[in-house]
């Protein structure tokens, strides 16, 4: 017999990750531009190994959680330590792995896989919270909102734990930045548990950290979205290096391939 919040919150955890990697990933694939910019199959095959990747992580979520709602912050903060450093670890090897990392499309790639491992993330969420005795609309609507803020957090970290390249004009960005960035939101999260939700003040901590979370994640994301569009097509090849002006001794430098005089 299947267990009721778990299906729950595996239905919604796969929709809320799913349709975000069709609507978002799905803007640079054709017809929507005039050549799909990865490999659709690897993105699919990307998004799937998050989800599974995403069970064991959800584990140190969970542990981190319970931590923090028994009020052990050490064990909570080592056990946030674990989630955010395995995760980024994950997405490490995703990029160094010949099928999705050898290629300009990694941006892609990474940004499906932690897509999946936010799917999970919130199917964890909401499933502990429809175990619980007593199930609210205002619960349902916190828990709602906490199962966008981890997708958020898990989206918008994918870019930014991106190593930044010339192409793109971007400053900062790695796996450390990429892990504070996780940290810190992952421990507005944990408020909840750690005020509890007896109370009118818990409640209304719990609310507005799960707002901050994403809101931080929404303007995180927003401010590194032109990764993807800076990503070339997959035929574009190289770009031409510039032709150079004329030369002291009367004659013209010109790139390979350029015409002649």
């Amino acid at each position: 017999m299947p267990d009721l919040p778990l299906t729950a919150g595996a239905v919604v955890g796969v929709l809320l990750s799913g349709g975000f990697v069709l609507a978002e990933v799905g803007r640079f694939a054709s017809p929507q531009v005039p050549e799909t910019l990865f490999d659709e199959r690897r993105e699919v095959f990307g998004y799937t190994a998050g989800l599974f990747v995403g069970i064991p992580l959800a584990l140190a979520f969970l542990f981190y959680i319970d931590s923090m709602a028994n009020g052990a912050i050490p064990g909570a903060l080592l056990w946030l330590a674990i989630l955010v450093g395995a995760t980024e670890v994950a997405q490490w090897g995703l990029l160094r792995t010949r099928y999705w990392g050898a290629t300009e499309s990694s941006p892609f790639y990474a940004l499906g896989y932690r897509a999946g491992i936010g799917g999970i993330f919130g199917l964890t969420v909401i499933a502990q919270y429809l175990s619980g005795p007593a199930v609210s609309v205002t619960g349902a609507v916190l828990v709602g909102l906490e199962a966008l803020a981890v997708l958020g957090l898990e989206v918008a970290g994918a870019l930014l734990s991106l190593p930044p390249s010339a192409v793109e004009g971007r400053r900062g960005g790695g796996p450390i930045p990429g892990a504070i960035f996780a940290a810190v939101g992952f421990f507005l999260l944990g408020l909840a548990p750690l005020s509890g939700i007896g109370s009118t003040e818990a409640v209304a901590t719990a609310y507005a950290a799960a707002l901050v979370a994403l809101a931080g994640a929404v303007l995180v994301y927003r401010r590194l979205r032109p990764i993807l569009a800076a990503v070339p097509a997959p035929t574009a090849g190289p770009a031409a290096p510039p032709i150079r002006e004329g030369t002291p001794y009367g004659r013209t430098d010109r790139g390979p391939g350029s015409p002649p005089p």
